[in-house]
Formats: structure tokens, sequence, C-alpha cells
């Protein structure tokens, strides 16, 4: 089986850190939400699964596969439910790529379908939602200097540059040949404006996850509980109420959603958009008076990072069903935020 590593170098590596010895086995590939190759197997008895970038990596994902590995790290012991690092190879020279070894996970990726006692309990799915935010909650209150981290983002007029970033980001998709351009996205201007003219004065600095919804948690099979919050490539420091407006801006917003806007039925139960901003307000010290921004912000920086797989699709680089679709998610998410504007 071709699983994308050398098995005989990776287990050599593994003698030099003392981790088992023998042959690898039960060696599987695990689905990821990236191009990442995931790898679960056990040595010795003991369970392993190894982060390594794909077998065509970007330029960046050496320094990727450092920061996640350093996140995990400085995450042990906290209240965050998080795979425990084991060991970290930063040298590329080994599998031919940084990479990192984590403790396997016993949990379920919900978007890909909720087991039988999931989907026949309301009031734990009920749980699952608020579950989610306690996580964000308390990665939100992980003291970054305490635990090494202080170098981990550029916090210096974080507010003041988040605009400008991805307003240059969209603008950026015009070398796309065909690209419908930003007057396909509805409101563009107008929510850049506001975000400006309604931007919090000071920022409340810490981690945030960068990416943080349903397909980047696992959940505990007996429970509604978290078992681990996963895929921490955009991990990086800023203001932590961008997690809590990520969440929101992928959150159905009624109680029976459109098929389209969410990919787990069924779907009643879980927590409206309103108990999950509730539940953080009460689970942390943060002012909370201007999450609209961030929710704005969630909205606008999402629709702008989908928009450029529509604008690769217009160039015949990326597929076109693939490309509608994701544009489809931008129009839905700008709308959103015009919503909460207006």
């Amino acid at each position: 089986m071709d699983v994308g590593v050398n098995l005989a170098a990776l287990g050599a590596w593994m003698d030099g850190q003392g981790l088992g010895s023998g042959p690898l086995e039960k060696i599987e590939r695990l689905a990821g939400g990236t191009q990442n190759i995931l790898l679960r197997f056990t040595r010795s008895d003991r369970p392993y699964v190894l982060r390594h970038p794909p077998l065509h990596p970007r330029a960046n994902s050496n320094e990727t596969m450092r920061r996640e590995a350093r996140i995990l790290a400085a995450l042990a012991g906290s209240e965050v439910p998080h795979p425990a690092l084991i060991a970290t190879c930063p040298d590329p020279s080994i599998l031919g790529a940084a990479f990192y070894l984590m403790e396997s996970v016993d949990g379920f990726n919900a978007s890909q379908g909720l087991p039988k006692r999931h989907a026949e309990d309301a009031a734990i799915r009920h749980c699952m939602g608020l579950a989610m935010v306690d996580a964000i909650a308390a990665l939100s209150q992980v003291d970054f200097r305490a635990v090494g981290l202080a170098d981990f983002g550029k916090l210096d007029n974080w507010l003041e540059r988040q605009v400008g970033r991805w307003t240059s980001q969209l603008a950026s998709y015009g070398e796309m040949p065909g690209w419908t351009g930003p007057h396909s996205i509805p409101g563009v201007e107008r929510v850049a404006k506001w975000l400006d003219d309604h931007r919090p004065q000071s920022l409340q600095p810490g981690i945030i996850h960068g990416d943080f919804h349903f397909a980047n948690v696992l959940f505990r099979y007996d429970s509604g509980a978290l078992a681990a919050v996963v895929d921490w490539e955009l991990c990086t420091l800023g203001d932590p109420l961008l997690d809590l407006g990520w969440l929101v801006a992928t959150w159905p917003e009624s109680d029976a959603p459109h098929a389209s806007d969410v990919a787990i039925t069924p779907w009643d139960g879980f927590a409206t958009p309103d108990e999950l901003v509730a539940r953080y307000a009460a689970r942390t010290e943060r002012d909370m008076v201007h999450f609209d921004w961030f929710a704005v912000l969630a909205c606008f920086k999402l629709g702008i990072i989908l928009e450029g797989s529509h604008a690769r699709a217009c160039a015949g680089k990326a597929p076109k069903e693939i490309g509608d679709r994701l544009h489809a998610h931008t129009v839905h998410l700008f709308e959103r935020a015009l919503r909460r504007i207006s």
C-alpha cells in the first residue's frame, strides 16, 4: 500500500526517538479537510497519527507543520481538547518534509454523518454546539505569552490590517482570466466600508484557531462533548472573537435550514447562533460589544477565501462545479453580512 511516506525512514527515526520498536502495523490513511497526509498506525501496540504535508508540498508546508506542532505542544495541560503531541521532526531530510506524530483521537466528524446515538437525541445535538463554543472559549483564555507563543503572530495593527488584507486578496483574483469579478459578489464595498467605519478601538489579543467549524472538530461517541479540535494549520494570534464569528458565519441561521446550508442532519436540537454567543460570553470575560464586527469580518474573510477557488475555476485551474458551488457560498456569506449590518 502506497501511503505517501517512507515507512522505513519513519521507523528508523522513531527508533532514535525511543518510540517503540519493530514494524509499523495497522497502517491506514485518514481522510482530512486538506491535502495533508494523515496516517494512523501502531507500533509496539501504541497508536500514532502522522501528519505530513501533501506529496506536492506548498512553499510554506514545512513551516506550517512546525507551527502546528508548536501550538499542540503549547496546549498541553490546557482545557482545550486537542490531539496530544508525541514528537515532532522539523528536519525535512528525514521524510522529505517536516512532520509530527500525535495521539490518535477516538471521535467522529459530524460533517460526515452522525452516529445513531447523536442522530436520535436532540439533547445531545444541543450539547454538541455548546461544546464547540466551550473549546474556543478555553482557547481564548490560554495565556499565549506564558506558553511561549508571544511571537506566533503579528498583533501590531491587527484590527486595522484586516479589511485591507482581504480586499487586496480579492483584487488579486483579477489576474485569473475569465473571473466574474467582485461585482458578482453582493455588497463587497459596502461591507468593507462598514468594517472600516465600525472597527473596535482596541484589540483583545489571544490565540485564534483560524478555521473553526464542524469539519475541524471531532466529537465523542458517547456524548455531545468534543474529543478534539483538529487542523490547526491556520492558527495564529489575533482577537479570538474571530473564531466565534467564524463559527456563527458557518452556522445555519434558522432551526429548519435549507438543505444547502448545513451538511448535518437532523439539525433540530442544535443551539441557535444567539445561544452560541451567550455561551461564549458566559465562559469568558471578553467584551462582547463588538461581536457583530467579528461576525461580519468572518463572512467577509471566508467569502473572499472561497471566491479564490471560483476565480481559479473561471481560469480553468479548478473544476467548474467546485468553483460554482464555492461562489454560491461566497454570495451567501456576503448576504449574511449585509443582513447583519442593515
